[in-house]
């Protein structure tokens, strides 16, 4: 039988182990104070988790990070930008599934010039390891973006051209911007992640992380 605040008061003096037991009760987790929320420029050659694979990339143990946190969902160790760490234990489904339809915007620097029938090709999903991907956003970044020089630089041939295009997807399938690309008939020279929700951190340089305030929050889990 639950007591109200009034009753547990009341009945401290007859009874001391209510009133103990009602102030003590477990906070519900959703109301838990204190959860983070981090943005991280994710370098290349970095692995997004903090143990090793037995490759030479380096792991997130190396930034310095609160103890507790973990990355919501993954950049590959040869993809760049953006990446979110959090303490929150739901976070992952909240942003990650493709029914909850919650953006993230690449940046891909392709081999070739693509036509705009591609590009509406890739708009419209194409087929990926045995199955389409669902529709998404897709426009040529012209002028291209701004970005600090990769290490190591990407491969350069002179008989090539390449361009930069954009890409707003809802699914995170692995390696699923490469793919698709390749699909379409040009090879991702470099992948960088600009955008999550409506959260950008375009003034954090490789390597840097900051905690977001409520606001970024909010731009950050957008639908979520």
């Amino acid at each position: 039988m639950r007591a109200t605040l009034r009753e547990a008061v009341g009945q401290r003096l007859s009874n001391p182990k209510i009133f103990f037991f009602f102030l003590w009760r477990p906070i519900p987790a959703k109301l838990a104070p204190g959860f983070m929320l981090i943005a991280f420029h994710k370098p290349f050659a970095v692995l997004s988790r903090f143990t090793g694979d037995g490759s030479p990339n380096r792991t997130l143990a190396e930034f310095g990070f609160p103890a507790g946190v973990y990355p919501i969902g993954r950049l590959d160790a040869d993809s760049e930008g953006l990446l979110l760490l959090s303490d929150e234990p739901d976070l992952n489904a909240r942003l990650l599934q493709p029914s909850r339809a919650h953006p993230r915007v690449y940046w891909a620097q392709i081999e070739g010039v693509p036509s705009a029938r591609t590009l509406e090709e890739l708009s419209r999903g194409v087929l990926v390891q045995g199955r389409m991907t669902l529709p998404c956003r897709t426009w040529l970044l012209d002028p291209p973006p701004d970005l600090p020089p990769r290490v190591p630089p990407i491969r350069f041939r002179k008989t090539v051209p390449d361009r930069w295009i954009g890409l707003e997807l809802v699914e995170g399938k692995n390696r699923q911007v490469r793919r698709m690309t390749a699909a379409a008939g040009h090879a991702t020279l470099r992948l960088f992640r600009a955008q999550i929700g409506g959260f950008q951190a375009r003034e954090l340089a490789p390597g840097q992380w900051r905690l977001l305030n409520r606001k970024e929050r909010a731009l950050a889990l957008g639908r979520a």
